[in-house]
């Protein structure tokens, strides 16, 4: 499992990066201080607190994380 710091910051952002991340098997959880909801879950997305950066967990192995990490560029903090 890997955990990166991601922020996003408006509404077309939110929606790519689920686009982006629903494209890959593995699981993914965002987790804002005691709340963890799916990260494939555009309205959970938008329960959180996003004027703050999110922790992104990625459930994945080593390969697959190197090329979801790659994807996932855009979005990091």
């Amino acid at each position: 499992m890997k955990t990166v710091q991601i922020c996003l910051n408006s509404i077309d952002k939110v929606k790519a990066f689920v686009n982006d991340i629903t494209k890959f098997n593995s699981d993914f959880d965002l987790v804002s201080g005691r709340y963890v909801i799916d990260a494939k879950s555009i309205m959970g997305i938008f329960s959180l607190d996003l004027s703050k950066p999110i922790d992104l967990c990625i459930h994945a192995d080593d390969a697959a994380a190197e090329e979801i990490l790659e994807t996932l560029k855009p979005y990091m903090c």
